[in-house]
């Protein structure tokens, strides 16, 4: 049997039936494995090098109050935020590419990253303020050119490779404005607000994750009831209205639920290219799915990304690149390749 299915209350108001196709688990589960045991080797790596057996004896209350400082206050909020980071990214992927039916939609070019960034740079370099201040700024910032290009690109109706034009020409506006911006700003300002938007984790403790947990346990059901009105929208606006799905509003929550992904991501860590691009594809030719799949999107994006920090922080060691270098330089890889396979086959 190439699927499972789980039924739970079928026949009742509240009745739920849920397909798994096994290759997609398969997939899904080497991912996982995969990502808990690069995350285990990560945080044997730093300054203080610990063994396998340390982290886990930290984890079980075993070890010296310092190596657990190390493991559980250092190094774990870091590796925590990378995956969730990558899933996020993943997923907001997903959503846009679902969107657009298109595998260049993603929201760094589409141009929700680069307004997230511009929301943060302002409360940065003009406004001033502390982390929460700088994630409202990107969440508004996101939003709002979220709202720009929607408008832009709506004419009966938002089509995929419009929405896609609008949001590059948006992205490129929102490049040079941001490029203004450093270049106006104080020396020590202007440095600090492009080391942050070369995309990095460096630093960043557990108060940068709860902000992001939160947002996800908020935003992820919210995917789970719509996951399937998303793909019966990928068959076009007039097949999802004949199946009672209402093709504008579903949308509208989309674009909200995948820039709140971007946005919550590009505060606290910066803009970090490419993940979202790629992720959602590698899933998707992995799982051989009929369509872009939410959950799988998000488990590559997560391993993609810790990859991806791990690789940010070893290259040259004991210097760190920040880990947006890295992303950007297995994006290009990654559209090279697709390029050459797409040559292939013709």
């Amino acid at each position: 049997m190439s699927e499972l299915t789980l039924r739970r209350g079928v026949g009742s108001r509240f009745g739920v039936s849920l397909r798994l196709r096994r290759r997609t688990l398969l997939v899904v589960g080497a991912f996982a494995v995969g990502t808990i045991v690069l995350a285990l080797v990560a945080m044997t790596f730093g300054e203080y090098p610990l063994t396998v057996t340390q982290i886990l004896g930290a984890f079980a209350g075993t070890e010296t109050d310092g190596i657990q400082r190390i493991v559980l206050e250092g190094r774990l909020p870091r590796i925590i935020l990378a995956i969730l980071a990558g899933a996020a990214l993943g997923m907001s992927g997903a959503i846009f590419q679902s969107l657009t039916r298109n595998p260049l939609g993603s929201p760094d070019v589409i141009g929700f990253t680069s307004g997230a960034y511009t929301g943060a740079l302002f409360v940065i370099l003009v406004v001033g303020g502390n982390y929460l201040a700088v994630s409202i700024g990107a969440l508004a910032g996101g939003l709002l050119t979220a709202v720009v290009v929607y408008a832009l690109a709506y004419s009966r109706g938002v089509q995929g490779f419009r929405l896609i034009v609008v949001g590059i020409a948006i992205s490129a506006i929102l490049h040079a404005l941001n490029s203004w911006l450093l270049i106006t700003a104080q020396l020590e300002s202007a440095v600090a607000a492009s080391t942050w938007g070369a995309g990095r984790f460096n630093g960043l403790s557990w108060r940068e994750v709860i902000p992001v947990v939160i947002t996800l346990l908020i935003l992820t059901p919210a995917l789970i009831v719509i996951a399937r009105p998303m793909r019966v929208l990928e068959m076009g606006d007039d097949a999802a209205q004949s199946l009672g799905v209402r093709a504008e509003p579903l949308r509208v929550v989309l674009v909200l639920v995948g820039v709140g992904l971007t946005a919550v991501v590009t505060a606290f860590t910066g803009p970090i290219a490419f993940v979202a691009l790629a992720a959602p594809q590698v899933a998707h030719r992995l799982t051989r799915s009929a369509g872009v799949a939410l959950f799988p999107a998000a488990v590559v994006g997560g391993a993609l990304m810790l990859t991806s920090d791990v690789l940010a922080q070893r290259l040259l060691a004991p210097t760190q690149l920040p880990v947006g270098v890295v992303t950007a330089c297995i994006g290009g890889v990654y559209l090279v390749s697709l390029l050459v396979s797409q040559a292939r086959r013709r």
